[in-house]
């Protein structure tokens, strides 16, 4: 728990083989960046992001609501960062729906040069630092994909490039063709938690060691559910109360994640924590030597992703690091799949 907001401090980790250092917490703007949100609340959260130590932020061309609203709102604050552009690191996305018609969505080679070029429009940017294709593309050879993100790496319009909600065998797939092309290829995004620990079991967190791959985890609190927040009912400010899209009442009322919640709770209390510190230290938990240098071995999870609905948030999420060692005992009560 945070005890003196000045002694939170930000670490860094190495982003697989490359030479991108990415801070073990982002800020992501998938929610509380479109126009439901406040925009003074907004600029504040970049704010006191940037001063934690947040460098990163994390976007995606259909983030909203509507669609795109959070890379204008973010591109509308970043004008009053544009001394610091050096300093901070910008990712968005393309892949999943954004304009009517058949070329608004999945990874054609129209579809993400269109896209990323709309996306660095709304946000006053001449380029971003990580450009993702969001999903996998059934429809499109991953020849075509590839190549089509390699071509806006060399026309300056990204510096590396980076995979989302790909499995362990699409990455193998798409790290060899980049690998021919000589792109910049350094990080994979996937959701991971105590909840979720699907990459832990297809293998992905393993490969990404193995070859040297960064991972960037996002989700890693369950949308919330690993806060504790919802074990004493659904509060009316809540996500479930006040936007249904992502997260159900039937989620937070869930009997078996609910206990899960519960055991989490108590390990967090002995370990003087809240239960959202403890759910992020968790999926940091081989981000750090354990002299706690702040340091990695090549490839695997360098850092998570999270959202935050007001400064506080942001605080206590920075707050885990100064604790992500885990007794044996701890991991097997958190031992839940």
């Amino acid at each position: 728990m945070i005890k003196d907001e000045t002694d939170v401090k930000m670490k860094y980790n190495r982003c697989g083989n490359s030479g991108l250092r990415l801070p073990a917490v982002s800020l992501g703007l998938w929610h509380s960046f479109g126009d439901t949100g406040n925009s003074d609340t907004q600029k504040e959260l970049i704010r006191t992001a940037f001063d934690l130590g947040i460098t990163a932020f994390d976007l995606a061309n259909n983030y909203g609501p509507p669609y795109g609203v959070a890379e204008k709102n973010f591109g509308r604050i970043m004008k009053d960062f544009a001394d610091y552009r050096d300093e901070i690191l910008v990712s968005t996305k393309a892949g999943f729906d954004m304009w009517p018609g058949p070329y608004g969505n999945f990874g054609s080679r129209k579809y993400l040069t269109a896209s990323l070029d709309q996306s660095l429009k709304r946000m006053g940017l001449d380029y971003v630092d990580i450009y993702y294709h969001h999903r996998p593309d059934p429809g499109t050879p991953l020849e075509e994909t590839c190549e089509a993100l390699d071509s806006l790496v060399r026309a300056g319009k990204a510096l590396y490039i980076g995979v989302s909600n790909y499995n362990k065998e699409q990455t193998d797939a798409a790290r060899k063709l980049f690998k021919k092309l000589h792109t910049p290829f350094a990080v994979g995004q996937n959701r991971y938690s105590l909840l979720d620990r699907k990459i832990e079991r297809t293998g992905l967190i393993s490969y990404a060691k193995e070859t040297g791959l960064g991972l960037v985890t996002f989700s890693p609190l369950a949308q919330g559910l690993l806060s504790g927040k919802y074990l004493g009912g659904i509060p009316e400010d809540s996500r479930v109360a006040t936007d249904g899209r992502y997260l159900k009442a039937a989620d937070a009322e869930n009997r078996l994640v609910r206990e899960k919640v519960e055991k989490l709770v108590k390990v967090a209390a002995d370990r003087g924590q809240t239960p959202a510190q403890t759910a992020l230290a968790w999926v940091l938990r081989d981000s750090f030597t354990p002299a706690g240098s702040g340091s990695t071995e090549p490839g695997g999870i360098a850092g998570v992703i999270v959202g935050a609905s007001v400064p506080s948030q942001l605080y206590e999420n920075v707050a885990a690091l100064e604790n992500t060692a885990f007794s044996d005992e701890e991991l097997r009560l958190l031992e839940w799949s």
